[in-house]
């Protein structure tokens, strides 16, 4: 299991509980409540992997869409 401090203290952008990470081209997502789902996304919101539900992943890639500008450099 991952250290859900690391990770936090590692993300460029974190929105209700979701913490956002650049690893590359791609995009790490972790849930920090719950670091069992997580999911790995292209630049351009592509879902890569995942082991969140549809429902969560729907969530998620709205948060990234909205917010992906404040990950730039």
């Amino acid at each position: 299991m991952c250290n859900v401090l690391e990770v936090a203290d590692a993300a460029e952008l974190i929105i209700n509980g979701y913490a956002f990470t650049k690893d590359g081209r791609n995009i790490r997502v972790l849930n920090l409540n719950r670091p069992d789902r997580a999911a790995i996304m292209t630049d351009s919101g592509e879902v890569i992997e995942t082991s969140m539900d549809d429902i969560e992943l729907d969530i998620v890639s709205e948060y990234f869409k909205r917010n992906k500008k404040y990950m730039e450099d």
